[in-house]
C-alpha cells in the first residue's frame, strides 16, 4: 500500500470554512496529548500509529464529495446510482467555481473552493465516468503503487508504504463496526515527487485507507501526519513538506460494466503561487483519468484489468484467513 497524495496524489486535515458552521471542520483530527491519543499497532514491532478521529475525517469528506456520501449510503436508490442519485449535494452551498465542464471528456467536470477553510490552496474537485469493472483496490493502487503511478504521474519519485496497521478488525471498531464499510487496507506512506516545472520536489507522510462498500463502492481516502509523527519519517535527506488539507477518491458501480469517480484534493505544495501550480495539478489528476480509462476498459484476457482481477481472485484465501468480525455473522 503506498498511501500519498499528489503528490497523492493524494491524504488530509481541514478546519472550518469561511462559508459554512459545520462542527465537524473544525474538529482537529490528530491530538498532540498523548493521553488523548488513540493508536494502533503497525506491522512493524514496537511502532504504534496515531489514529484520526474518524467521524470528523469522514464528515468533512462528505460535506465536499457528495459522491463519498452516496457511496456510505448505499451507492443510490429508486433506480439511481452515483452521480445521478446526489439529489441532495450536501456541498451546494459552498463557494464553488467550475473550472471546465464537458460531458463527452473522461473528467467531464472540475471546480474549486478558493481559500477553503481559510487555507492558502484551493479545494479542486474532478468527476468522471469510467467503463469497466468497479474495483477499488486496482483505481488506490494508481495512487498508491510506485510502478502503477509512474503510468501517469510525471513527477513521482519514490511511494512506499511503510507501516500498514497490523490488526484492520481492531480500526474498523474505532470507525465505528461498518458504520463506513469495511477498511480494507490501513497505514502511513511516504511519497517523494522530483521537482516538475515551477513545482519544486517535495515529500510528504500520510496516513491513508481503503474502505470497501457492500454494494461495491470505494472510498480511498488520506491524511497528512501531523509535525509530531515526524520520527516516522524514513532515514535520509529530508525535502520540502508538502502538506495534502484533504483527499479522497470515490468510486460507485452505476451499472455492470460502468462507474462514476469523484476525486478532491486541496494540497499545500510550497512557496509556489496557486495560479502556477493549478494548472499543473489539474492536468496531472486528468492524466490519472485517462489512465484509468484505458486500464478498465481493456479487453481480453491479457489487459491489465483482467490479469488484476484474475490474482485478486487467487487471494480471496486471505479474506477468509483475516476473520473479518465484519463478516460473522
Amino acid at each position: 500500500m503506498t498511501m500519498t497524495l499528489t503528490s497523492v496524489p493524494t491524504a488530509l486535515l481541514l478546519l472550518l470554512s469561511a462559508t459554512s458552521s459545520s462542527h465537524a471542520f473544525s474538529t482537529p483530527l490528530f491530538t498532540p496529548i498523548v493521553t488523548n491519543q488513540k493508536t494502533a499497532p503497525s506491522t512493524k514491532i514496537g511502532v504504534e500509529i496515531e489514529l484520526p478521529d474518524f467521524e470528523a475525517l469522514f464528515d468533512q469528506i462528505q460535506q465536499v464529495s457528495p459522491l463519498t456520501k452516496v457511496a456510505f449510503e448505499g451507492g443510490g436508490k429508486d433506480g439511481k446510482r452515483g452521480f445521478a442519485a446526489m439529489e441532495q449535494d450536501t456541498s451546494a452551498d459552498l463557494a464553488w467555481k467550475v473550472i471546465e465542464t464537458n460531458k463527452r471528456k473522461v473528467v467531464h467536470h472540475v471546480d474549486k473552493i478558493d481559500n477553503f477553510s481559510g487555507l492558502d490552496p484551493p479545494l479542486l474537485r474532478f468527476r468522471g465516468s469510467l467503463e469497466g469493472p468497479c474495483v477499488g483496490e486496482a483505481f488506490a493502487n494508481f495512487i498508491m503503487n510506485f510502478e502503477e503511478r509512474k503510468k501517469w504521474d510525471p513527477a513521482i519519485a519514490d511511494v512506499v508504504e511503510l507501516y500498514p496497521i497490523k490488526d484492520l478488525d481492531f480500526a474498523n471498531v474505532v470507525m465505528g463496526y461498518g458504520k463506513y464499510g469495511d477498511c480494507s487496507r490501513l497505514g502511513v506512506g511516504y511519497c517523494r515527487t522530483k521537482k516538475y516545472g515551477p513545482v519544486p520536489g517535495r515529500e510528504q507522510l500520510t496516513l491513508c485507507g481503503i474502505q470497501d462498500m457492500p454494494d461495491g463502492s470505494t472510498v480511498i481516502w488520506g491524511t497528512e501526519m501531523e509535525d509530531w509523527h515526524n520520527h516516522l519519517l524514513p532515514e535520509g535527506e529530508r525535502h520540502q513538506r508538502a502538506k495534502s488539507h484533504l483527499f479522497s477518491t470515490t468510486l460507485v458501480p452505476t451499472g455492470e460494466n460502468t462507474f462514476d469517480v469523484e476525486y478532491c484534493l486541496q494540497i499545500n505544495i510550497g512557496n509556489v503561487p496557486n495560479w502556477l501550480t493549478q494548472p499543473i495539478l489539474v492536468e496531472t489528476v486528468k492524466g490519472m483519468y485517462r489512465h484509468a480509462k484505458d486500464y478498465f476498459n481493456g479487453k481480453g484476457e491479457n489487459s491489465e484489468v483482467y490479469k488484476f482481477l484474475e490474482e485478486k481472485g487467487k487471494r480471496k484465501h486471505l479474506m477468509a484467513e483475516r476473520n473479518s468480525i465484519l463478516m460473522t455473522p
